[in-house]
């Protein structure tokens, strides 16, 4: 037990205090960004995007050019999904939670492509070595940003690939020394499982009232 205590203390040892701070409230509106989501409530996104614009200074910091670059594209697909769920005709909400279609699927694997190109180009930008690390960085933020359009769009499929990558994140996290960031992407992981099972509930009680 101890040394799971020294893993999560020893990375904040040269670490200041006002970084800390920053560090625990990002943990802290994360984790309540993602439960507003499994609960399809709207303030999932003023959360989230307290969490993404403190991350991306975090990691500008700590020299994660892509995961920098992959949190300000979650605050600004944040900003249009708050749009897009605020939306009402007569007083309802007209974006339901449903699944993707065909096209809904190639416009997916096209982000998935493109937000890997970007990150890649982010990473020369900067001159970066590109290690293992890197290369798995490059893949995940394809995967965050593609479920971050779908949760804008209010797509089921968005949890199933949260929680790929979160579990892939976790790890990640842990061996740059990320503990907090690492102990955030378990529990979102916990919570997208949650996510997926509320969400597939909610579109099996529709079609059953149809």
């Amino acid at each position: 037990m101890n040394q799971v205590f020294d893993f999560f203390l020893d990375a904040y040892k040269n670490t200041s205090i006002t970084l800390i701070v920053f560090e625990a409230i990002a943990f802290v509106f994360g984790i309540l960004s993602v439960i507003y989501a499994k609960k399809e409530n709207i303030l999932v996104y003023p959360t989230g995007l307290v969490a993404t614009v403190i991350t991306v200074y975090l990691l500008y910091k700590a020299e994660y050019f892509g995961d920098m670059m992959m949190n300000f594209y979650y605050s600004v697909m944040s900003i249009y999904g708050w749009w897009n769920w605020s939306r009402k005709k007569e007083d309802r909400y007209i974006v339901p939670i449903s699944r993707t279609n065909s096209q809904e699927k190639t416009i997916g694997i096209v982000l998935f492509f493109i937000t890997m190109f970007v990150t890649y180009l982010v990473y020369s930008v900067y001159d970066y070595e590109l290690k293992i690390p890197n290369y798995i960085d490059i893949v995940t933020s394809g995967i965050f940003f593609t479920a971050m359009w779908y949760m804008a769009t209010k797509k089921l499929e968005n949890w199933t690939l949260w929680i790929i990558a979160d579990i892939v994140t976790v790890p990640l996290y842990a061996y740059r020394g990320l503990g907090m960031l690492s102990l955030q992407y378990l529990i979102f992981t916990i919570l997208a499982i949650q996510g997926y099972k509320q969400w597939k509930k909610s579109i099996d009680n529709n079609l059953q009232t149809v």
